[in-house]
């Protein structure tokens, strides 16, 4: 994680990023695919490392994380860059609504101490920007986290979701997917302005 990226770089080995998380990083809001915008790029080069080194289950990613395709670990390093600094949206898939509170209780128990008061994670430590993301996305993720399934997950993490319920989950996930993006990072762009251009 040391190696210095170039944006420019970065933004021609993310044409192939865009296929699936579209040109603004902003994934899809059925949730298929994560909003990446704005995500801190030693989170971006760690899920890359790990899905190469098979350390996370991904087959749909996989292909696209191998140095074949998008290089090697200084190409990492420029991709991740260039989605560090797309701007966010606002404009996501939120969850029903209905359990609010007890999601924000959850959030504020458990997950402040690497996620943030505002979801903005720690990108010194590589803890995921989790504000701004799709509500179906941070479910599924969630679920294979207390699964197993999420390999690479924090072993902390792991342990505090481990006797999570799937009302907690949904909750949870629903609360965070309301989280307003940091005014910084994020754009006043819509999916409405992306189909007008």
């Amino acid at each position: 994680m040391q190696l210095e990226g170039d944006h420019r770089r970065g933004q021609a080995i993310y044409e192939s990023c865009a296929v699936c998380h579209m040109p603004e990083g902003w994934g899809t809001p059925n949730g298929a695919y994560p909003q990446i915008a704005g995500q801190h790029r030693s989170v971006v080069i760690k899920q890359l490392a790990d899905i190469r080194a098979n350390n996370r289950d991904n087959p749909s990613m996989y292909p696209f994380a191998i140095p074949e395709e998008i290089g090697g670990v200084q190409a990492i390093a420029d991709v991740a860059v260039y989605i560090e600094n797309l701007k966010m949206t606002g404009a996501t898939g939120k969850g029903p609504g209905v359990d609010l509170d007890h999601g924000k209780g959850l959030y504020q128990e458990y997950c402040t101490e690497c996620h943030g008061k505002r979801g903005e994670g720690e990108a010194e430590k590589a803890y995921p920007l989790i504000q701004g993301q799709h509500y179906h996305y941070l479910l599924r993720q969630l679920k294979w986290i207390k699964n197993g399934k999420r390999r690479n997950a924090n072993e902390q993490m792991m342990k505090t979701i481990r006797d999570f319920g799937q009302r907690d989950l949904e909750a949870l996930a629903d609360y965070v997917s309301r989280m307003v993006t940091d005014e910084d990072k994020s754009t006043s762009m819509t999916w409405k302005d992306r189909k007008r251009e």
